[in-house]
């Protein structure tokens, strides 16, 4: 005869503890991304580059693109954490294993998802940011 592992309320609790550290670390990432997306965006944005740099308005307009598709990727992993942590208080009401690896397959989704937004928005901003520190106009204080 085989048992099935049933789980407390308190084990499942302490489950549901540990996922939500997750969520609020990459909330706090995205959140910080969105910043950072901000800064490049005005910086892009602004006079700051010499106008006789080659290629430069095809170069700033395909940042641009690629920064709008940033954010537009930001705000889908947001609001895919934002319902699989509200999914998770289900969780509570999980007995066993096979209810269990439901959750932690969708907080797993959720992770490469998470992940994989913030690696591509590093490498677009470290792009970014040699590109224009290679170009920008190197202005001295009056004095």
């Amino acid at each position: 005869m085989v048992t099935k592992n049933k789980f407390t309320k308190a084990d499942q609790e302490k489950k549901i503890e540990a996922l939500h550290r997750d969520f609020q670390q990459w909330k706090s990432h995205l959140y910080l991304m969105q910043d950072e997306l901000t800064f490049i965006d005005h910086l892009l944005n602004s006079y700051v580059f010499e106008p006789n740099t080659p290629n430069l308005f095809e170069r700033l307009q395909d940042y641009l693109h690629r920064l709008k598709k940033a954010k537009m990727n930001r705000e889908e992993v947001c609001m895919l954490i934002a319902q699989t942590e509200k999914d998770l208080g289900g969780m509570i009401q999980c007995t066993d294993n096979a209810c269990d690896q439901t959750f932690y397959f969708k907080h797993e989704k959720t992770k490469a998802e998470a992940v994989n937004c913030l690696e591509n928005f590093k490498n677009l901003k470290s792009e970014i940011f040699q590109y224009a520190g290679g170009i920008l106009k190197g202005r001295k204080p009056n004095k």
